[in-house]
C-alpha cells in the first residue's frame, strides 16, 4: 500500500523506507518552535538535561503572545526567551519591533517549507502543512528534549482526503473553507489523523487561503493539516527559500480512512457560532445578530491578503458607531506592506484600531477583551467559552470580508450587504 504526503515525510526522517498508521516511529528535525508562553517551561526541562541545544539554526524563538509585554509577568515570561536565545546565539529569535505572529513570521521568512518537519509548542504549528511540510504541535517538555535532541517521536497518523473541486466565489476565502469543513466533520471528526488537501480545487486557493485552512487543522482535532506543493507553493517560495527542498506527493494507491468532498463553488460566507470551531451557519439563514466588537487579524487571518479584502470593504465607510474594530497585522512585513498600500490609512479613517503585531485578544491576553455579555466577530481560530474575555461574552469566527462587513452594519452581514 502506498503512502500519504504526511507518511512519506515522516518515514524520511524517520530514515525508513515507508511507514503505515499506527506505526511508532522517532524523527529528526528540521525546525523546532516555541513562543513566549510555551518557551519558559520548555527551557526549564531543557536546563535539566545538562546538553547545548542540537542546532541553532533550527530553533525558532518567537515572543508573540503577550508582547509588547502587558505586565510585570509577561515581561519575565519574554526575559526567560530572550536571555536563552542570546546564551545559545539562537538565529531565529525575534525581538518586539522586528517580531511577527510566529505563525504568520517562519512562513513569510522562509524558516519553514516544503517536506520540512517542524514541531512547535503551540497547537497552530500545524499551519505550515500549507507550504507541503509535515508541522504539529506538541507539549512544552518534548519540545524541551527537542531543542537538545533534534529528534521527536510520533505515531503516524491515518488521513482523511479532503477532496476539493470547483471555483471559490469572489466573496469566499479559506476561512469558509475550512470553517464549513469543521461544521461538516466535527471538532474531533479528524482526531490524530492527517487532513490531506486534493483535488483540482486546490488550484483555485491562494496561499493565503491554504494557510488559514491548515492553521486550523487543529480545530477539526487533526495531528496535521497539508497541501500539495503546486505552481502557487513554488512561486511564494521564490526569494524566501534559498535551499533545495523536497516536493512530496502522495502515492496513487495511498490509503485514506476518509473522503469528505467539497465543490467551492456551492460555498456561502459563514460563521461558527458561540462555543465550537464546527458549530457553522451560512449568513442569512439566522436573524440580525448585534456585536460589540469585530477583531481582524491573528495567525489564522493576519496576512496581508487578509487585511487587503477587510480594506476593499471598510474603505469610504466608517465602523457602526457601537462597534470597535481591532486590527492587527500578522508581522512587521504585514504592516509596512498593508501601509504602503493604503491600508492602514483605510482601517484608521474608517474608526478602527491599528496594533502592533501581537496574539493579543486571540486568546483572551489583551488589546480586546471581552466583557459579560459582549459578543464579537473575529477571525481568530477559537471560541470556546471564555476565549477572549468573559466566560459569558460570545466569539463569532468568520473571515475577513465577513468580519469588515459586520464591523460597518453592527451586526453579523456578508459583503453583499454592504456593496
Amino acid at each position: 500500500m502506498g503512502m500519504t504526503m504526511t507518511q512519506k515525510i515522516l518515514a524520511k526522517h524517520a530514515g525508513l523506507p515507508s511507514v503505515k498508521a499506527g506505526d511508532l516511529i522517532t524523527c529528526k528535525l528540521d525546525m523546532v518552535l516555541a513562543n513566549d508562553i510555551t518557551a519558559p517551561p520548555a527551557i526549564a526541562e531543557f536546563n535539566k538535561i545538562g546538553r547545548p541545544v542540537f542546532d541553532k539554526d533550527k530553533i525558532a524563538l518567537v515572543p508573540d503572545h503577550f508582547t509588547p509585554n502587558k505586565d510585570i509577568k509577561s515581561a519575565g515570561l519574554a526575559k526567560i526567551v530572550r536571555d536563552f536565545a542570546r546564551e545559545h546565539e539562537i538565529t531565529h529569535y525575534f525581538e518586539v519591533g522586528r517580531v511577527g505572529i510566529e505563525h504568520v513570521l517562519l512562513p513569510e521568512q522562509g524558516i519553514v517549507g516544503p517536506g520540512m518537519l517542524t514541531i512547535g509548542a503551540d497547537s497552530h504549528t500545524c499551519t505550515y502543512g500549507a507550504l507541503g511540510g509535515f508541522a504539529t504541535g506538541v507539549g512544552s517538555t518534548d519540545l524541551g528534549v527537542a531543542m537538545a535532541t533534534g529528534e521527536a517521536w510520533f505515531k503516524v497518523p491515518e488521513a482523511i482526503n479532503v477532496h476539493l473541486t470547483g471555483q471559490k466565489p469572489d466573496d469566499i476565502t479559506g476561512k469558509d473553507v475550512m470553517l464549513t469543513l469543521i461544521g461538516m466533520i466535527g471538532v474531533d471528526g479528524a482526531l490524530y489523523k492527517s487532513l490531506e488537501f486534493t483535488g483540482d480545487g486546490v488550484a483555485a486557493l491562494t496561499m493565503t487561503d491554504r494557510l488559514t485552512i491548515a492553521n486550523m487543522a487543529i480545530e477539526a482535532g487533526a495531528k496535521n493539516g497539508i497541501f500539495p506543493v503546486d505552481e502557487q507553493t513554488i512561486a511564494y517560495e521564490k526569494g524566501r527559500i534559498n535551499y533545495e527542498y523536497d516536493v512530496v506527493t502522495a502515492d496513487e494507491d495511498a490509503e485514506y480512512c476518509r473522503t469528505v468532498d467539497i465543490n467551492l463553488s456551492e460555498l456561502k460566507p459563514v460563521v461558527a457560532f458561540p462555543h465550537l470551531p464546527g458549530n457553522t451557519k451560512v449568513i442569512g439563514t439566522f436573524g440580525d445578530i448585534a456585536i460589540d466588537q469585530v477583531v481582524i487579524g491573528s495567525c489564522t487571518n493576519g496576512r496581508l491578503e487578509d487585511l487587503e479584502i477587510a480594506a476593499s470593504i471598510l474603505k469610504g465607510r466608517k465602523v457602526h458607531p457601537r462597534v470597535r474594530c481591532i486590527v492587527i497585522p500578522g508581522s512587521q512585513q504585514v504592516y509596512m506592506d498593508a501601509m504602503k498600500a493604503g491600508y492602514i490609512e483605510t482601517f484608521i479613517t474608517a474608526g478602527c484600531a491599528v496594533s502592533t503585531p501581537t496574539c493579543g485578544p486571540c486568546l483572551g491576553g489583551y488589546m480586546g477583551i471581552l466583557a459579560a455579555g459582549e459578543k464579537c466577530v473575529s477571525t481568530t481560530n477559537r471560541n470556546f467559552r471564555g476565549r477572549m474575555g468573559h466566560v459569558d461574552s460570545e466569539v463569532y469566527l468568520a473571515g475577513p470580508q465577513v468580519a469588515a462587513a459586520s464591523a460597518i452594519l453592527g451586526k453579523i452581514a456578508a459583503p453583499k450587504e454592504v456593496q
